[in-house]
């Protein structure tokens, strides 16, 4: 738990913000420990707003933060959060690693909300422990770093390490942390002026799950999402599909079409990509080991496929993120509803499956 190490003295919390950081995550963090003052009449905490240096940082949403020190300057900290967002490998400076470094070794709460959870692994910070990282930033961080587990939870609250997923789901971790110290009612006060209706619990879904969009009447559909989901590196065919959920090919088309408005191969083969896609942008895996962890044969009928939905290769794509602006775009596919083909992603509980020879995969 967040507490002063002087009784009766308020909590001090320094977050460190790095560029292109998330605004609604840092304001979720903060947000709930300035109510939590103003409702309780006294100061229970105080913050401290860092960076790599004493230059403003600029939040994804383009608002510039002046931070109150740099790290050079010092500071004792009951806490430390990281607050990062889109591109944060871009952004792992080396002496922010070392800092965070130096800070775990202290017997202070070390955490991040968002993509901060990737600095804190690099800094090994959160070897041993538990920790989240908002779902986009999932797949690439477990190839990154597999000696880590991380879950698909809202946050994590391990001892001393504190990560959330990104969003508002800090303000929910905080929440949670204000329950804790100060009890129930001063939480629930703070739910009722920010107009929550409820505090979320750590397993709340950090996504949608597929059976709130297509209704819980449809448990055959969802199985099968989730066995695709499950078998990215090792597609399934769709008769091994259809044999474990029971049903024959046409009756799973049908409810794809009906459902999803794609057949299941199309559906799996957007699922791939999109997991290809997030490996390109947020990992320097070479191509073709991304083409064959997300399930794919070879490296040319992967870019062929990333090409047809995306509107480039694989490797102009990867250098566009990059800032080169030598890179020529086509137009992404685009689906029956005028959609582009990649938005059509889905994430419910994921199952396993084993994937056996004979027809080829999707």
């Amino acid at each position: 738990m967040i507490k002063s190490k002087h009784k009766g003295a308020p909590a001090t919390i320094g977050f460190l913000l790095v560029p292109n950081f998330s605004m609604l995550a840092f304001s979720s963090s903060v947000e709930p420990l300035r109510m939590a003052n103003q409702l309780a009449g006294e100061v229970l905490y105080t913050w401290t707003i860092l960076g790599a240096t004493n230059d403003p940082v600029i939040a994804s949403n383009g608002v510039a933060i002046t931070p109150d020190r740099s790290i050079d300057q010092g500071g004792n900290f009951d806490a430390v959060f990281v607050c990062s967002g889109n591109q944060v490998q871009n952004h792992a400076d080396s002496s922010v690693i070392a800092w965070l470094r130096a800070q775990s070794k202290k017997e202070i709460i070390l955490g991040a909300v968002c993509t901060g959870t990737y600095l804190l692994a690099k800094s090994e910070a959160l070897d041993g422990y538990r920790c989240t990282i908002h779902w986009e930033n999932m797949a690439s961080a477990r190839e990154e770093f597999p000696q880590l587990v991380i879950s698909p939870e809202l946050f994590e609250m391990d001892n001393d390490r504190y990560t959330s997923a990104g969003g508002t789901a800090p303000l929910d971790m905080f929440l949670h942390e204000i329950r804790n110290v100060h009890g129930a009612d001063l939480a629930s006060a703070i739910t009722e002026q920010f107009m929550c209706d409820r505090i979320r619990d750590k397993h709340d879904r950090q996504r949608v799950p597929l059976t709130q969009r297509i209704g819980t009447n449809q448990p055959k559909l969802a199985e099968a999402v989730a066995l695709m989901e499950a078998n990215i590196e090792e597609p399934m065919t769709l008769d091994e599909l259809s044999f474990h959920v029971g049903l024959s090919r046409r009756q799973l088309e049908r409810l794809f079409q009906r459902y999803l408005q794609c057949v299941p191969t199309r559906y799996y083969l957007e699922l791939r990509l999109e997991r290809a896609r997030q490996l390109l942008l947020q990992t320097s895996m070479p191509i073709v080991d991304i083409a064959l962890a997300c399930g794919f044969i070879s490296a040319p009928h992967f870019s062929k496929c990333y090409r047809d939905t995306f509107g480039l290769p694989p490797r102009d794509e990867r250098r566009r993120a990059a800032g080169q602006s030598s890179v020529v775009t086509g137009k992404p596919r685009a689906t029956k509803n005028g959609k582009i083909a990649s938005l059509r992603r889905t994430t419910i509980c994921s199952a396993s499956a084993p994937a056996s020879s004979g027809t080829p995969a999707i």
